[in-house]
């Protein structure tokens, strides 16, 4: 479960705790405890950064679509006036 601080979280700050946690595992010298503690943060950190992934691609799609649209708009008056 995401606490309200990990919601608060930016992208950079969310990322940059992730690889500072995956730094620390990958070092070893925790406890099997310490290790599960960095994992569960780790896990955590990484549905904050694809929640924001996920934002940002909905947000692009969007602007794709709308761009698509505007375009399309412009096809149907050129044509319009053409007649």
């Amino acid at each position: 479960m995401t606490s309200r601080t990990d919601e608060a979280l930016g992208y950079e700050q969310a990322r940059d705790e992730l690889i500072e946690v995956v730094r620390r595992l990958e070092a070893g010298g925790t406890t099997l405890e310490e290790s599960l503690a960095l994992w569960e943060r780790g896990e955590e950190l990484a549905k904050v950064c694809r929640r924001w992934l996920d934002g940002a691609r909905a947000r692009l799609d969007a602007a794709l679509a709308e761009d698509a649209e505007d375009a399309g708009d412009a096809d149907v008056e050129e044509d319009a006036g053409t007649e």
